[in-house]
Parts: C-alpha cells; sequence; structure tokens
C-alpha cells in the first residue's frame, strides 16, 4: 500500500536515522525497532551498505522503509529500486525535486531558511524537515515560521535527543521528529538488539511536553 507522507509521519513520534556498516546488522536492526513501536525507517546514504541494507528492511514485516541522505537525482532511482518507500533529503535543489516528484515516491526534503520552505511551498510539498534542526534555530525557528507559513507542518531532526524531542512534538506544526539516538553505534556494533527495542519502546512512548 503506498502512503504519503502525512500518513507515514503519524504512525510514530520518531523516525529513526539509521546508518548501516554492516549488512548483517540490516534485520535485526530493522525487526528490533518495529517491535519497540517504531516501525519508519529512515537509511541513510551514508555508507556502501545502505542499497542492499535497505532492500532487506523492506522485508521485514511491519517495516515503513525509506532512503535519507538523497543528494543527488541518480539517487532516486538506485532507491526505488531498493523498495524506498518515502524519501529524505538534508536540503533540496529544482533539479532534485523534479527527479523525486515524477518518481511519485513520497517526498520529506530539508530545509534551513524561510526562503527554502516557500521554495519548496510553491511546489505543492507541504511536509518539510527542517535540518539542522538545532543548529538553524530548532524551536524558535519552529515558532517563528509557525504562523507566515501555516500550512507547512515539519520534521525536525538534527540535534535532537530523547529529552528535548517532547518539546519539539509539542509545537503545533511538528509532525514527528528524526533522530539517531535510538540507534546507537555501539549497540549496533554490539548486535544488543533487545536494548534497541527498549530505547525504541522508550521513543515511541513519547509526547509534547506540558
Amino acid at each position: 500500500m503506498r502512503m504519503d507522507i502525512d500518513h507515514i509521519a503519524s504512525l510514530a513520534p520518531v523516525i529513526p536515522v539509521i546508518i548501516i556498516d554492516r549488512l548483517e546488522d540490516a534485520e535485526p536492526l530493522a525487526k528490533a525497532l518495529v517491535a519497540g513501536g517504531l516501525p519508519v525507517l529512515e537509511v541513510t546514504l551514508r555508507s556502501p551498505a545502505a542499497l542492499d541494507a535497505m532492500a532487506i528492511m523492506a522485508k521485514v514485516p511491519g517495516a515503513v522503509v525509506g532512503a535519507g541522505t538523497v543528494i543527488d537525482k541518480a539517487q532516486v532511482k538506485d532507491v526505488a529500486d531498493a523498495g524506498a518507500r518515502f524519501i529524505v533529503s538534508p536540503g533540496a535543489y529544482p533539479d532534485l525535486v523534479d527527479a523525486v516528484l515524477d518518481s511519485t515516491i513520497p517526498y520529506l526534503p530539508g530545509v534551513a531558511t524561510p526562503a527554502e520552505m516557500m521554495y519548496l511551498l510553491s511546489r505543492g510539498i507541504h511536509h518539510q524537515k527542517l535540518f539542522p534542526a538545532t543548529v538553524v534555530g530548532g524551536i524558535d525557528m519552529l515558532k517563528a515560521v509557525a504562523s507566515p507559513l501555516s500550512k507547512i507542518r515539519f520534521c525536525p531532526t538534527g540535534g535532537i535527543t530523547a529529552s528535548t524531542a517532547p518539546d519539539f512534538l509539542a509545537l503545533p506544526n511538528v509532525m514527528c521528529v528524526g533522530g539517531s539516538w535510538v540507534t546507537p553505534a555501539r549497540l549496533v556494533k554490539d548486535g544488543n538488539w533487545a536494548a534497541i527495542t527498549e530505547l525504541a519502546r522508550q521513543a515511541a512512548a513519547l509526547r509534547p511536553a506540558g
């Protein structure tokens, strides 16, 4: 079943941002996260194993696997072939936006300024990723653009932690957050899937502050 970004973002309050270095970690990591209540998985294209890992994770029951760190229009076909159900980019430019929209794969592009937000809005893209969130103003930025750019809903990503996520989730223009704290490199390296499931369970239970 094809989902839009709004539906995907509604499945859990946190989207894990994942780097896979070893292909053998892909399946157990996906199972651990899904078991903990985080079905939406962003596999970043930051390692040689990423595409193959994505294809493996996409077969895990309950997993909704997307591709992150898509920065080149040629990567759009690659991730589509790997089974990506959504695409995330750290920023956006016309050729990349064209390629993703032509693919019809749900898209969550990154923005850091109101000008970028307005450009994507003009392309019909109402769901955007504030990135790197804590560097470009974080909560203050999101509050500042909430009224003038009220049609946009955000998934802030970058520098967000388990302790700060509820403050972001409390904002009316935030639909979910992205974070890497759920998949610490040490736990993945050790194959401590039970610990990752517990972190996922805690993240899945996060609620807006207040």
